[in-house]
């Protein structure tokens, strides 16, 4: 079977904030789950990209890579309207979105895998493939990410956002049993499918919320203004 092509955040390569290592080109790429991969998880993908685009600039190289898939994926289906409403709110792109079911292919091929739920990380990390080190919920992974001093994790600027992001997702696994959850509930993104608007808007602000310190850590810059 032929692995299926990430969603990268852009192809250029003329992004010159960071340096151009010398050797085949390394990505990171990381996976969004979800259940069905028409609400959470779309919406997590695109405000990631949108997130990073803002942070690198829009000619970023495209060695971070953002997909998504559920695990009772829709294969072939829109995102829902209100998801796709939700994310033109943030200013993030909804266009182009094809939901997938989770594969084998997509779990091996990424370098870190972010849940909506502690269902869906047990779900991936029993497909096997030595997922458990790198699958987290994404509200867990924002909880040990707030933990790590970022003056340990490599410098983008010398040793790239790739390097970065790995050292970021060990530093992580390493914490994972001294920083427990307050309680089950502190780590679910609750399904929004079949509810209203407002329902939606609270959900994309939980993610991006979620998403704000993941995203300062893997990039080692904080939000323009």
């Amino acid at each position: 079977m032929t692995a299926p092509e990430g969603r990268g955040i852009a192809a250029s390569s003329s992004f010159t904030g960071f340096t151009d290592l010398s050797g085949p080109a390394e990505t990171f790429r990381i996976l969004h789950v979800s259940t069905g991969n028409v609400c959470r998880s779309p919406m997590t993908e695109r405000l990631t990209r949108h997130a990073l685009t803002h942070r690198l600039g829009p000619d970023v190289a495209g060695d971070l890579i953002v997909e998504s898939a559920g695990t009772w994926g829709h294969e072939g289906a829109s995102m829902e309207a209100n998801a796709a409403t939700v994310l033109a709110e943030f200013g993030a792109d909804a266009s182009g979105f094809v939901g997938r079911e989770l594969l084998d292919e997509h779990v091996i091929r990424a370098d870190l895998v972010l849940t909506a739920t502690r269902d869906h990380r047990a779900q991936v990390i029993s497909m096997g493939h030595s997922a458990g080190l790198r699958t987290f919920t994404l509200k867990e992974f924002t909880r040990l990410v707030r933990a790590i001093d970022p003056a340990t994790l490599p410098d983008p600027l010398d040793e790239g956002v790739v390097e970065r992001a790995r050292a970021l997702v060990r530093a992580a696994a390493a914490l994972r049993g001294w920083l427990l959850a307050p309680s089950i509930e502190a780590d679910e993104v609750h399904d929004p499918y079949g509810a209203p608007l407002t329902y939606f808007r609270s959900v994309g602000e939980e993610i991006d919320q979620a998403l704000e310190p993941v995203v300062t850590a893997l990039t080692g810059l904080t939000a323009r203004a």
